[in-house]
Parts: structure tokens; sequence; C-alpha cells
């Protein structure tokens, strides 16, 4: 199938209008900074590994311009470990409450129930699960009481073993349907229709071929009826696309923020919802840049 790009300010031909409740609309994508409070995250090495340092980093992507901040205890690269669910509240809580406390609307990035229910006593407004309510039978339930804001990612189990699940007829076709199960799921456990999200999962359990498609095709993910994140910030793929000539190495993770803007305007254009980046700053510019030239592009009524 060939993609359509189509530029819009805020709605797409064919595709819902569709909002989750209680997050701003600037009339653009949002942005949505990361905050990784890991030792071993593929971007930074554990740079925000120490609550103090994590709380920085949060409130320097706030002081950018971040719509939402993303705070996650546990590092979803391929191959990683899990750490105890003790260890993923020691690292996210205090994170949360402090950039809470600072006014910082944040996103806590958990597949434990456990964790996402602290969290949002601690002040979270918002779950992003990577493994779509599958890692953990208590988030469903969970989110239905919370009502609030709740990301369901394509997801085929966890990091330690995810290559090997990167297996797809139709690779756009499949992922639709594995989140409409998802979506299906989050409905009948009460959660309302408009606190969903949905995420295509770029890079889990994915080759690059399958997240280059899925970004091509994203008006289908949008065809679901719910707003789609997006998060391709520094991933492998891009380093990929962008290796060195001569000996073929891909890029350093660091060194691909300028790709990630490239891919954030496409995802914009074809009317992504929120991107989740680690470079702030040069997103936001990029997705005001695409929501003026939108306003332009858009059909007169």
């Amino acid at each position: 199938m060939t993609a359509t790009l189509h530029v819009t300010a805020s709605t797409h031909p064919g595709t819902p209008d569709v909002h989750p409740y209680g997050l701003p609309r600037p009339g653009r994508a949002l942005v949505m900074g990361v905050v990784n409070v890991t030792p071993d995250s593929f971007s930074d090495g554990g740079r925000s590994f120490a609550p103090e340092a994590a709380v920085a980093h949060g409130l320097a992507l706030l002081e950018q311009g971040a719509d939402i901040v993303d705070v996650g205890g546990e590092s979803t690269r391929p191959g990683a470990g899990r750490p105890s669910a003790e260890e993923e509240l020691r690292r996210v809580l205090p994170v949360v409450r402090e950039l809470a406390a600072a006014g910082a609307l944040v996103s806590v990035d958990t597949m434990r129930a456990e964790v996402a229910a602290r969290a949002l006593d601690a002040g979270a407004r918002m779950v992003n699960d990577v493994s779509g309510g599958l890692a953990d039978p208590a988030m469903l339930p969970l989110m239905a009481r919370a009502d609030m804001p709740y990301v369901l990612m394509h997801w085929r189990g966890h990091s330690a073993g995810m290559r090997a699940n990167a297996v797809y007829g139709d690779v756009v076709t499949d992922v639709v349907g594995e989140l409409r199960l998802r979506t299906g799921a989050a409905l009948e456990a009460g959660i309302p229709p408009g606190r969903l999200i949905v995420d295509p999962g770029l890079g889990f359990a994915k080759e690059a071929e399958h997240n280059w498609q899925l970004l091509a095709r994203l008006g289908e993910v949008r065809a679901l009826g719910h707003p789609v994140l997006v998060g391709a910030s520094r991933k492998s793929f891009l380093g990929q696309v962008l290796a060195d000539p001569t000996t073929g190495q891909p890029r350093p993770a660091p060194l691909r923020d300028a790709a990630t803007t490239a891919v954030s305007v496409l995802a914009a254009a074809q009317g992504a919802w929120c991107l989740r980046v680690h470079d702030v700053a040069s997103t936001l510019d990029a997705v005001r840049v695409t929501a003026r030239w939108g306003a332009e592009a858009a059909p007169a009524p």
C-alpha cells in the first residue's frame, strides 16, 4: 500500500477528531519528554539514574516546553532484564512527586499496576504501559477505577525475548488487529474510550522495516479511533539509516536527534497526537511548524 501524506492542523479526512480527556489541546501534536530513571537506558546510559539528576532533567524538559514528562524506572531496550517492583518504585516515586509538585504533567511509564497506582497517588496524571495491559492483569481494572489517560502500546513480550516475536504477515494489519483486541479489553474492563491512547510500539518486537511500514501507514493506526502516541526517538532503526558509509556502523543514539525530528514531523503530519522524544526543544519547534503548514494545506470547509 502507498502512504499518502495529508498535512492538516488537527483533523484528517476519514479519521475521527479524538483527544484524551484532561490533557492539553494546543492545536499541534503534543511533545512528551523522556526521563529514564534507569542505569541501562539505550539512549543516555543511566545519566539520570539518581533521583536528583532525574528531577533536574525533567525540569529542564519542562523548561524547554514539554507538554508531558514521562518518567520510567524500567529499561525496555531489547534484551533488558526487569527490576523488582520495589526497585522500580524506589526509582520513580521521588521523581514523579517532585516533578508533579513543580507543575509538570507527569506520565508514568510502567507495566506494573502497583507502580502505576502509587505514581498516580504521587501526582502522575497519565499511565504509559508498553505492554498494553498484558504484563499485569491488574492494570486494566486499576485504570478503570483511576479514570486517567492510559496508553496501550503494541507488545508481544518482555524485552529479554522480544526479537523472536518480530514475525508478521503484514505488520500494519497485524499490529492494528492486536491493538484493536487490547482496546476492546480495556473498554470491557470499564476504561472510558476517551481515556485511551494507542502506540504502535516502534522497536518492540519489530525489525527496522516493520517500523518504517508502521510510520508510512500511520493513518491505519489512527483509524482505530484513538489518539496515537509515536515513540521513535533515537531508536536503532534511525541509527541504521544514518550508518557510517565507510564502516557501516550505526550512528550512536545521542546523535540521532535530527533524524528523530524528521520522523516527528512526518508523524505529526499524519495526525499523530503526541511524540515521545528525548530532545524536546527541536521537536516542539518542528511540530509547531508542521501545524502552521497544515493550517494552510487543509482543505477549505
